[in-house]
């Protein structure tokens, strides 16, 4: 059978890394040390998959422009204190293995910094599988298109023969900004009624869920 799509797109924390309540934590951590207020637990997961300073900026509302970059820093600081205990969803990587042998083109699309990103492919080896990545700090962040056309440009890919697939608003909204299909799952930062809000082809509910909806509709 046919594939629908040539290229699918992941983002990388909550959709292929378990690591949303990292982030949260980390966010809150670098308020504290600043002395702002701590956002909660809501705020901090809603700017998740944005690039770091979009992501401050709406996490810590009272943050002035002058501390963006002491920010960073403390919110590096604590999220890299754990980063060595961080995994994979389970079936991750029997998955994108399974995709590759398939012959898909496969790319990543994150907030994350591209030394960050780079760190991760490794730590999990699955940079091996990606034809194509972009990060947030070499393009604009979501839900900019940016990162997704120039994906497509890269790797020759039609808007139509793309699929974006994201735990949050910010990658559905960057799908259908740069004119391609998105696919959600509920199991990373934002919550379900947010999702399907989006407009996603569908919205699937754990790392099974989403093999199986690739198997039948990619």
């Amino acid at each position: 059978m046919a594939k629908r799509f040539e290229l699918v797109v992941f983002d990388w924390d909550g959709t292929l890394m378990d690591s949303a309540a990292a982030i949260v934590r980390a966010i809150q951590a670098a308020s504290a040390d600043l002395g702002f207020p701590v956002p909660p637990d809501e705020r901090a997961r809603h700017v998740i998959g944005l690039g770091l300073v979009d992501a401050l900026r709406h996490a810590v509302p009272e943050l002035p422009e002058s501390d963006y970059a002491r920010m960073a820093e403390r919110y590096r600081h604590h999220y890299l204190a754990g980063d060595h205990e961080l995994t994979l969803f389970e079936g991750t990587e029997a998955l994108i293995d399974d995709l590759h042998r398939r012959g898909y083109l496969l790319a990543v699309a994150t907030g994350k910094s591209r030394r960050g990103l780079d760190r991760a492919l490794e730590a999990t080896g699955l940079g091996r599988f990606f034809h194509g990545t972009r990060c947030a700090d070499e393009s604009f962040s979501k839900p900019h298109p940016a990162m997704l056309h120039e994906l497509m440009d890269e790797l020759g890919v039609a808007a139509e023969a793309c699929l974006m697939i994201g735990d949050t608003t910010h990658d559905l909204l960057m799908a259908r900004n740069a004119g391609v299909a998105g696919l959600a799952v509920s199991f990373g930062a934002h919550p379900v009624a947010e999702l399907l809000a989006a407009g996603p082809l569908a919205c699937v509910h754990t790392p099974a869920g989403l093999r199986s909806w690739l198997e039948l509709n990619g």
